[in-house]
Parts: C-alpha cells; sequence; structure tokens
C-alpha cells in the first residue's frame, strides 16, 4: 500500500500489470519476430489477409475480441481441450494465465507491425553478401538482421508493453476483476469509480497518463532519431 496526497493507493493491481505486460511482451517477440520476418519477405497475394489478421485487434472492438477469446478459453473451450491434451487441468478464463493469453493476442500488432517495416528496410544486398560468404540463414539473422532491425525492436517492445498497460475491454472480459489475482490497473480505475472512490480513480490515472506520455515522447523519440517506421 501506498499513501500518495493523503490518500492510500494499493500496488497490487500496478505489480500485476507490471507482471503481465512483461511476459506479454517476451512471448510476442518471441512469436511476433518470426511472424514478421516471414510478412516481410512474402509477395503473394496472401500477405494481404495475413496483414489484415494481425492488425484486426486494432479496429476490433476490445468486447468483442474479448467475447471470442472468452469463447475459445471457457472450460470446455477448444483451447482449453487442446491444453488439457498436454496434462492442463487448470482453467484460462478469470485466471493471470488466460490474461496472458488474451493480452497476446490483442498486442500482436504492435509487435508485429513495426518489427515488420524494419525488416522490409534491410537492403537485400547485405543479406545477400552475406550469404555469398557461406553464412548460414542463422547466421544472416543474428548478424545482420537484429542488429539492423534494433531499433524496430525497441519501438515493438514499447509499444506492445504499454498497450498491455492500458487495455481495458479485453481484460474484463476475459480476466473479470478478482483481487491479487486479475484485477490490473485499468480494472482498478473502473472499481473506484464505481465505487466513487474518485481521489484513488484520480491517483491511478494520473499515473497511467504520465506513463503513456512517456512511452509516446519515447516512441516518437525512436523514430525522429533513427527513422523507424511505425504503423
Amino acid at each position: 500500500m501506498l499513501h500518495i496526497f493523503g490518500t492510500s493507493v494499493n500496488l497490487e493491481p500496478i505489480w500485476l500489470t507490471l507482471e503481465i505486460a512483461t511476459i506479454t511482451t517476451i512471448i510476442l517477440l518471441l512469436i511476433g519476430t518470426p511472424l514478421a520476418w516471414k510478412m516481410a519477405q512474402m509477395r503473394s497475394s496472401f500477405k494481404i489477409v495475413l496483414e489484415a489478421l494481425v492488425a484486426l485487434p486494432l479496429v476490433l472492438p476490445p468486447t468483442v475480441l474479448g467475447f471470442y477469446l472468452l469463447i475459445i478459453m471457457n472450460p470446455t473451450g477448444p483451447l482449453t481441450d487442446f491444453l488439457r491434451l498436454f496434462g492442463f487441468t487448470g482453467q484460462l478464463t478469470f485466471s493471470q494465465l488466460g490474461l496472458i493469453i488474451g493480452s497476446v493476442f490483442y498486442s500482436l500488432p504492435f509487435t508485429v507491425q513495426p518489427l515488420m517495416h524494419a525488416f522490409e528496410a534491410i537492403p537485400h544486398r547485405l543479406l545477400d553478401a552475406a550469404a555469398t560468404l557461406r553464412a548460414s540463414f542463422m547466421d544472416r539473422f543474428f548478424t545482420v538482421v537484429i542488429p539492423l532491425s534494433r531499433r524496430g525492436f525497441l519501438v515493438a517492445m514499447t509499444l506492445t508493453f504499454a498497450h498491455t498497460v492500458g487495455e481495458f475491454g479485453v481484460v474484463l472480459m476475459v480476466g473479470g476483476n478478482i483481487p491479487g489475482e486479475t484485477r490490473m490497473v485499468s480494472i482498478d480505475i473502473f472499481d473506484h469509480v464505481e465505487s466513487l472512490q474518485y481521489q484513488q480513480a484520480h491517483i491511478l490515472s494520473a499515473i497511467m497518463l504520465i506513463f503513456s506520455l512517456f512511452v509516446l515522447m519515447l516512441v516518437y523519440g525512436i523514430n525522429r532519431r533513427f527513422g523507424v517506421k511505425v504503423g
């Protein structure tokens, strides 16, 4: 518990939010990097379909996305049934694991799009030159692609982390509002407003406002200095 201007602020939702955002960012870097690379190399018309699918969370109402996640992650849903094949015995909905899975879905474009644009900006002649020196694909990827795309990785990590911190609709639909388990900062603000605890809501909202402003300044700073294309 933290006391700010005489008001007690529960730190539990803040720590939970930071934990979920960190895990989501790591998972999305592992999943999003090969996906973004594949999309950057595609030349077929199917790329348009794949780009649209990845960008869907940007335009889809969060409650719609949360509803369908609720369908596939309920105790008899296809995703839960699939995990039970590997010995999973818990439940995905209204749990931290469910929150992480939901976060991965709705933050996917914030990882993939900056990485894809960074990969597309790499001159092919550099990769061709490395190939003529008999560098394997993994050698070329780790010694040429990643160093040249490091600003794209910075933007992707920053946007993914920030978007996960600020999400409300999907978090409420998938995780609910269980204190100490699934109550993240955005839900905690909503809870304070509902119970007319405006002072606590003001303090948490101010923290989110300052955090969001810092993230945007960081992203625009990276864009201005290194010319990373986003969106």
